[in-house]
């Protein structure tokens, strides 16, 4: 008898811990301050403008000298229910957000963030639940898996035993630097692949829940799905610069399955970036920062 509410206590509170830090993130309310990425980071004052939304960022280092994230490498995103993932790098988050009085993020000094993340377009403000962040350049060791994504094919479907997730390509569409998009018939052109490139890839993500809770407490971490090569900054096309090169696989934790829809960009010299791409899937550490409710 004993044993049996031993046993009921300790399942209750496994699962409250996995609600309050969902897929092992480090959790914390909104306002308050987490230690991920060698910064102490501090997230307040959500709040939405127009089809943005908005929260001010203010972080310094964990330790006085010791090693942290580049601060052009700390990508931000928004947790929920949402369709589609939401995320942009902090730092130029808000280079598109018009009419709005506003100190975007900034790094003063190597060792200072603070200002304001902008993400969006999302209209339908129900569905955001908190914000997260995390660095595509921050891997937990041993975790990586990597497949080619060659255009016109893409990604064909991951085995499940490799990371936990199947992770697959709905569609592939390449361009040449100037926008011209290339077709398959182009792989027979030896003029069509010079110069520089980029490809989008839609990306759909699938595992169970349950599943994937327990490799992330495993691991330390969630998954992350990057997409190779890529460019700094705004790249070689707007798309490129709305989708960036990777995504956290973060869904809202009461949901009973994997189920993200994603858009990734490769870019660069166009035969690296349409012909020989590959998409990575990667454990990570990452902080999420929630709603109080």
């Amino acid at each position: 008898m004993l044993s049996t509410v031993i046993l009921a206590m300790t399942s209750a509170c496994s699962s409250g811990d996995d609600r309050a830090h969902p897929y092992s993130t480090q959790t914390a309310a909104i306002g308050e301050s987490l230690s991920v990425l060698g910064w102490n980071i501090g997230v307040s004052n959500l709040r939405w403008d127009s089809d943005s939304v908005l929260v001010d960022v203010d972080a310094a280092p964990s330790q006085a000298g010791g090693a942290h994230a580049k601060p052009e490498d700390i990508r931000f995103g928004l947790y929920g229910a949402l369709a589609h993932p939401i995320e942009a790098n902090g730092l130029g988050s808000c280079r598109d957000v018009t009419g709005l009085n506003l100190q975007p993020l900034s790094a003063p000094t190597p060792e200072r963030l603070t200002g304001t993340v902008c993400l969006g377009p999302l209209r339908d403000h129900s569905q955001v639940r908190g914000i997260y962040a995390y660095s595509p350049k921050e891997r937990i060791p041993e975790t990586a898996a990597a497949y080619p994504a060659a255009f016109p094919v893409g990604l064909m479907p991951t085995n499940q035993n490799d990371t936990g997730l199947v992770v697959k390509t709905s569609g592939v569409t390449a361009f040449r630097a100037d926008g011209t998009q290339l077709g398959p018939e182009a792989l027979g052109d030896p003029g069509a692949f010079t110069g520089n490139g980029y490809m989008l890839l839609a990306i759909e993500i699938d595992g169970l829940a349950a599943k994937y809770r327990d490799d992330s407490a495993r691991r330390g971490g969630p998954m992350m799905v990057l997409a190779a090569p890529t460019l700094p900054g705004s790249g070689l096309s707007y798309a490129c610069a709305a989708y960036g090169a990777s995504v956290l696989v973060l869904p809202e934790a009461s949901l009973d399955a994997v189920r993200v829809s994603a858009s990734l960009c490769t870019q660069g010299e166009i035969n690296a970036a349409t012909l020989y791409a590959t998409v990575s899937v990667v454990g990570t550490h990452a902080a999420l920062w929630t709603i109080r409710e």
